[in-house]
């Protein structure tokens, strides 16, 4: 186990205050774009023409970003280097008529988005967040970071096999937070957010708000070794893709062979199918538009495209302490042990052993240790964005991640060390 003060924590510090601004995945990438301007990139819209010109490039849409740099000299069949991940985490989600409540309390209806650990959000302080939709088209984000929703739980005294039978939670009627006393009133919710936002309620036509835990993300254990906070998965991959690929693009461009890409998509938590998501046309018209803007023809597309490789950065399990048996008997990854390398033969995660090779070389170039996860056999294993991208873009996908805890909680654990060994693994990859 390495040692907690081995490595600068100075890119955990920034992890941890990328989480705390990015409790929507609007947020996210509206962060992740700020941190891609300062390092020079510009954003360009999807209805405008694109121009051949080299530099760092960005567009938005929703809660997706796609990132590209075209250096200097970069032929139109260059290929590309993409780190992917995702931006949404499994969480509750405003329903179109919020407004509702029994026996004088005022409560949210909320719809269950993902697989979220349901009991993680009992009793926490919880804010709200999102964006909302305007009458003239526009957007506004909203971030009401302060104890504004609870989910309360039912005392012990009125479910008293909960400790010994296991708490069990309807979704539909369990899981609605309170933010306050008295009669319902329709419209209430969102004349509240409006005023928050600074805007007219009548001019707000559409919405999209999730509550979110308050709490920090902070530092844990005696030696400060691990940290814990929310939205890790699938943030943490976001944060570290962004600042990998803002250093390549900071490198002399002759030393850079490839075109690096971040591709972080929205709505990988319920199976990526939208415009946003990785099994939406999103990235591969991103990809085009960037060849043709160069003078590509068709040719120099599949050119470019079998060249590819994208390491699909999402998070993984480590080994638990209290729950070994649930976790193949030979591959225990461990916190602070390095990022991992996600396998399963059924293609629930692309990587296979070609794919394997070029991340163990872009490890080895960055002096970063890593681990090889695969699930137990008794066990149903996960998946992620790898396959989707792989299998639709027809480019070659290794998944790889970060170790962690309390997966899909309210609030996640990793090792501190871990987000700074992943995000120079990434850096030596985009930079071939």
């Amino acid at each position: 186990m390495s040692s907690p003060l081995r490595f600068d924590r100075a890119h955990t510090d920034d992890l941890m205050t990328f989480l705390a601004a990015s409790p929507s995945p609007y947020h996210a990438v509206a962060n992740a774009a700020g941190r891609l301007e300062e390092a020079g990139f510009r954003q360009v819209e999807e209805t405008a023409a694109w121009d051949a010109s080299a530099g760092g490039k960005y567009v938005l849409r929703g809660g997706a970003i796609i990132a590209w740099y075209v250096p200097e000299g970069a032929s139109a069949h260059t290929p590309f280097r993409i780190a992917g991940a995702h931006t949404d985490s499994p969480n509750l989600r405003v329903k179109p008529l919020p407004d509702t409540g029994a026996h004088g309390w005022r409560q949210i209806a909320v719809e269950v988005y993902g697989g979220t650990l349901l009991n993680t959000w009992l009793d926490r302080d919880l804010g709200l967040a999102g964006r909302i939709s305007l009458r003239d088209g526009t957007h506004r984000l909203v971030n009401i970071d302060r104890a504004l929703l609870r989910v309360p739980q039912l005392a012990v005294h009125l479910d008293r096999s909960a400790n010994t039978e296991g708490l069990k939670l309807d979704r539909q009627k369990h899981m609605q937070p309170i933010w306050g006393l008295g009669d319902v009133e329709e419209g209430d919710l969102i004349r509240f957010v409006a005023g928050e936002a600074g805007v007219d309620a009548a001019d707000v036509t559409g919405w999209d708000l999730m509550p979110h835990a308050i709490e920090p993300p902070s530092y844990l254990g005696r030696d400060r070794e691990l940290v814990a906070g929310p939205r890790m998965d699938n943030l943490l991959s976001v944060h570290a893709a962004t600042a990998a690929l803002a250093a390549v693009a900071g490198q002399n461009d002759a030393d850079i062979p490839y075109i690096p890409v971040l591709a972080a998509f929205d709505h990988e938590e319920n199976g990526s199918q939208s415009d946003t998501g990785a099994d939406g046309p999103l990235l591969g018209s991103v990809l085009e538009r960037s060849v043709f803007a160069r003078g590509g023809t068709y040719e120099d597309r599949a050119r470019a495209f079998a060249g590819t490789v994208c390491l699909s950065s999402d998070t993984g399990h480590a080994v638990h302490p209290n729950y070994a048996e649930r976790h193949d008997p030979t591959h225990h990854p461990v916190a602070n042990g390095g990022p991992i390398l996600k396998v399963n033969v059924n293609m629930r995660y692309a990587t296979d052993g070609s794919g394997r090779a070029v991340f163990a070389a872009a490890c080895e170039k960055a002096g970063v240790p890593w681990q090889s996860f695969v699930s137990n056999n008794a066990m149903p294993c996960g998946t992620t964005i790898g396959p989707i991208t792989a299998a639709r873009h027809g480019i070659q996908t290794v998944d790889i991640g970060v170790a962690i805890l309390s997966m899909h909680s309210a609030r996640e654990l990793c090792g501190a060390d871990d987000p700074y060994l992943l995000a120079n693994a990434l850096t030596s990859f985009l930079a071939g």
